[in-house]
């Protein structure tokens, strides 16, 4: 596209329909797998890697072919006679991944700070603990003619809006936004920030919430 930075190429660069090599979703079998593909790759037989780790060539057997499940000892045994750090063991598992699938009118409706009369928010998912360490938080709002002012929202994190319904003068920081059907508003949601007024009702958006996840 004629005028796209070098820097925005950059950040788009990455390949959306990209498929990563498939996992193991048993973590038992791919512990064997890893175990049997290093212990081949340095030429080591299993009676080798037995008597360097302690174990009998069967258990040695059993946990290559993911039948029984090792101890975190074990695990180091094998990880200190493989030279490769012990995580490079997990490598090979698929963790689940969160997913939720919420019908349309089954969102929780719930109360958020700041939240006053006539302001509904229906959480239409969530994903606890994950590994990309993020947490992302889907709300979609419905401001009627019963709504009355608030305070300006603050919280860490990123923000997107998308208006569907209804006309909002949304503030962020110092400046005011004319939210339309279609619009979209992505912001630093550390800077004050909400509905300043209320300029067709009843107004509906969605607010997509993203913030760092907690250890």
């Amino acid at each position: 596209m004629a005028g796209k930075s070098a820097a925005t190429e950059e950040r788009l660069s990455q390949n959306p329909h990209a498929v990563r090599e498939t996992r193991e979703k048993n973590l038992e079998v791919a512990i064997g797998r890893q175990v049997r593909e290093l212990r081949k790759r340095q030429r080591m037989t299993g009676s080798d890697l037995a008597a360097q780790t302690g174990l009998s060539v069967g258990m040695l057997s059993k946990i290559e072919n993911g039948v029984i499940s090792p101890s975190l000892t074990t695990i180091q045994s094998l990880a200190h006679a493989l030279r490769v750090p012990l995580v490079q063991l997990f490598s090979g598992y698929e963790e689940p991944r969160g997913c939720m699938h919420v019908k349309a009118g089954e969102g929780v409706e719930i109360e958020r700070a700041g939240t006053r009369a006539g302001h509904q928010y229906h959480l239409l998912g969530h994903i606890g603990s994950n590994n990309s360490g993020v947490v992302v938080e889907p709300y979609l709002i419905v401001l009627t003619t019963e709504s009355d002012r608030f305070q300006t929202f603050q919280h860490e994190g990123i923000e997107m809006l998308y208006m569907l319904e209804g006309v909002v003068e949304y503030r962020h920081g110092e400046q005011v936004y004319r939210l339309e059907p279609g619009d979209t508003l992505l912001f630093d949601s550390d800077a004050p920030h909400g509905p300043e007024e209320l300029i067709e009702l009843p107004a509906r958006y969605l607010s997509i919430i993203t913030y760092p996840q907690v250890a």
